[in-house]
């Protein structure tokens, strides 16, 4: 969730209204510098070493962060044939990684004569953040994508009485639980795990948030196929949502929560933690 995803102000779907009518293009993009200290390593070798960063906000798409070029170990990159189009930015010529017998194709790009009113990042590239084994935004790591300083989680504890079944069953029921909400997503009750009336068993996915850490699942036993992965819990999570550490949070989309006995609304999003 960003300023240009979802119901972002220049999102598809915008959470809010403005004072009048935006006169703006139909498609954003704002860049902006970072403050914040980045680093990338692949195959051992840090790659990218910046304090310059510059981060892109596009609309339909995540953050992605461009480096200037002198902060960018070419050293490791192999010009590649590959080139794309794009209609706001123009067209991108591509590098791979090479290191040792580590090779990332086409894993960093740059547009070196933007479009006339693209933003300024002739001398800078950016990298898959797929492609690296691992980043830094100062000395902590960053999983799955660049944060969005736009992006906001607060963990709350809360009173409300909140009751969760799945097909008149039962499955949790809690007055303690710490509220999560999340720019642009849906708020989620994550409940003490001595709440949770149901039998659950552990299962082996795991997912990833850059905001949140990395969460563990739970089926519903006797659920059938409704009860598979249906709770995950954040077991060491970020210390900014550190309320949330063990607690049981069930997806929303595929049960019935009451809150304060008023049923609510399954969200519409296919939403999962990663």
């Amino acid at each position: 969730m960003t300023l240009t995803i979802g119901t972002g102000p220049f999102g598809q779907t915008p959470g809010g209204v403005f004072n009048g009518r935006w006169e703006g293009p139909a498609h954003v993009l704002y860049v902006e510098d970072s403050p914040r200290h980045v680093r990338g390593v692949f195959a051992g070798v840090t790659v990218v070493d910046s304090r310059r960063t510059k981060l892109m906000h596009e609309t339909g798409l995540l953050p992605v962060w461009y480096f200037p070029r002198a902060d960018v170990d070419f050293g490791v990159l192999e010009p590649s044939a590959h080139t794309t189009h794009c209609p706001f930015k123009g067209d991108a010529s591509y590098w791979s990684l090479q290191v040792g017998d580590r090779v990332a194709e086409d894993a960093v790009w740059g547009y070196p004569d933007p479009l006339e009113g693209a933003p300024p990042i002739a001398e800078h590239v950016a990298l898959h953040f797929a492609a690296l084994d691992a980043w830094f935004e100062e000395d902590e790591e960053v999983f799955v994508h660049p944060r969005d300083p736009y992006h906001r989680v607060d963990a709350l504890a809360s009173s409300r009485h909140v009751r969760v079944s799945l097909d008149g069953r039962v499955l949790a029921e809690s007055a303690r639980p710490v509220v999560l909400f999340e720019t642009g997503l849906p708020p989620r009750c994550y409940l003490p795990r001595e709440d949770v009336t149901a039998d659950l068993e552990p299962s082996e996915t795991t997912s990833r948030c850059p905001y949140k850490g990395t969460a563990g699942y739970w089926s519903v036993d006797g659920a059938g196929a409704g009860g598979v992965d249906l709770v995950w819990t954040y077991p060491e999570p970020l210390p900014g949502v550190g309320a949330i550490a063990g607690r049981a949070c069930f997806h929303d989309e595929r049960v019935d929560v009451d809150v304060d006995g008023v049923r609510q609304e399954r969200p519409r999003t296919r939403w999962s933690p990663r």
